[in-house]
């Protein structure tokens, strides 16, 4: 297998990535011939994957709009992926151009795009951590530099979490993260579950499947075990919803089925 040249030394191109098999199902260039095929076999069971996809970097767009609109100019992005158009610190910016950005990915592919995309910018940066490990991420010099944590910060966690078994327990993950914030700060999640996806379940198993195979779990939880991340926090109208619903934008959305796929919310500190 042929090794492109941007592929970071020392990673094993013939394991699947789940951020590079994203990329491939938004159509991006950072991804290999075993994430394509991985992402094929999950379409086999689920077609509409791109589509589910899109929808969650349509909600993540918007609610980026939302927390810089409500003053909030630090932005933490955990499970980042690799680099789209429409990027948290693009985004942010369009509305609070002193927005400050910090990326966490656990994937070398990601984290060296990040860093080339992120070069010479002074407010955004990219710390290769992991969700599981949160105070690695807390304690991080690239974090501390750029977020002043008793201030309101925007913490992202999409896409994120459905990766995260119960025995890594991310209920506690996402708890010492809430805990660190300051009142006023935002969580944002969106989370796949069996609610939603316009399949029987025992279809949407064989994708869950795949992802078994190359070892990145994909875990469905329902919306009483979504709900419980936002511990503490008070839910922003319109609460936990189909990631379509959430303040949609009605010249972007397109009404295909799979894009309600999943649920996606926003929560605030008191």
């Amino acid at each position: 297998m042929e090794r492109p040249a941007w592929a970071p030394r020392g990673i094993d191109i013939s394991v699947p990535s789940v951020s590079r098999v994203y990329d491939y199902y938004l159509g991006g260039s950072h991804n290999f011939e075993t994430d394509r095929e991985a992402a094929r076999r999950a379409m086999e069971f689920i077609p509409g994957l791109p589509k589910i996809m899109q929808a969650n970097r349509a909600f993540l767009r918007r609610a980026v709009r939302f927390a810089a609109g409500e003053g909030i100019t630090q932005f933490l992005d955990i499970g980042s992926g690799i680099p789209t158009t429409g990027n948290v610190h693009e985004v942010a910016r369009g509305v609070r151009p002193d927005a400050r950005v910090v990326y966490v990915d656990h994937d070398p592919v990601a984290v060296a795009h990040g860093e080339a995309v992120l070069a010479g910018d002074e407010n955004a940066d990219v710390i290769a951590a992991d969700l599981r490990k949160p105070r690695e991420i807390l304690s991080s010099p690239r974090l501390r530099r750029l977020t002043d944590l008793n201030q309101p910060v925007a913490l992202l966690l999409v896409a994120i979490l459905h990766f995260v078994e119960d025995e890594d327990d991310p209920y506690g993950a996402v708890a010492e993260l809430r805990d660190a914030l300051a009142p006023g700060s935002l969580l944002v999640v969106t989370h796949a579950s069996y609610e939603g996806i316009p399949l029987p379940a025992e279809r949407v198993a064989g994708a869950v499947e795949v992802y078994k195979d190359i070892r990145n779990p994909l875990i469905m939880r329902s919306r009483e075990d979504i709900a419980r991340f936002f511990e503490g926090y008070d839910m922003v109208e319109p609460g936990l919803v189909p990631m379509p619903d959430w303040r949609p934008d009605p010249a972007s959305e397109d009404g295909d089925p799979y894009s309600s796929s999943g649920l996606a919310g926003v929560g605030r500190a008191a």
